[in-house]
C-alpha cells in the first residue's frame, strides 16, 4: 500500500509521485492509476457481466460511461460463437424470440 513521508494516506496532490515512484521501483514503465480501473472493469464485463452491473460497480450513472470500459475479447467472441452455433445446431430459437408461440 502506498503510503507518504509519515505513514498516512497520501493526498491527492502527492499521489502520482508515490505512484510513479513506486512503478519506477517495480520495474513497471507507462502504468497509470486508472489503467487499475480500466482493467478491472474489463475484466469484470469478460465474466458475462452486463451493463447495469459494471455501472453500479463503476458508480456509473449512465451506460454510455460504462461502455467505454468494455472490450470484445477473442475469448467472449468464440463463446457468443459456440451458444450461436449450437442453438443452429439444434434448431432452436432463444426463449422469447419473436413469432414464438406459447407452449
Amino acid at each position: 500500500m502506498l503510503s507518504g513521508a509519515k505513514g498516512a494516506t497520501p493526498r491527492r496532490n502527492h499521489f502520482n509521485r508515490l505512484w510513479h515512484k513506486t512503478c519506477d521501483q517495480a520495474g513497471i514503465k507507462g502504468l497509470h492509476f486508472h489503467d487499475l480501473r480500466h482493467t478491472g472493469n474489463t475484466l469484470a464485463a469478460s465474466t458475462g457481466a452486463g451493463t447495469r452491473e459494471l455501472m453500479a460497480r463503476m458508480g456509473h450513472s449512465t451506460a454510455r460511461a460504462a461502455l467505454i470500459y468494455q472490450h470484445a475479447s477473442a475469448e467472449r467472441d468464440r463463446l457468443i460463437a459456440d451458444a450461436v452455433s449450437g442453438l443452429v445446431g439444434k434448431g432452436r430459437r432463444p426463449k422469447g424470440h419473436a413469432g414464438d408461440t406459447p407452449d
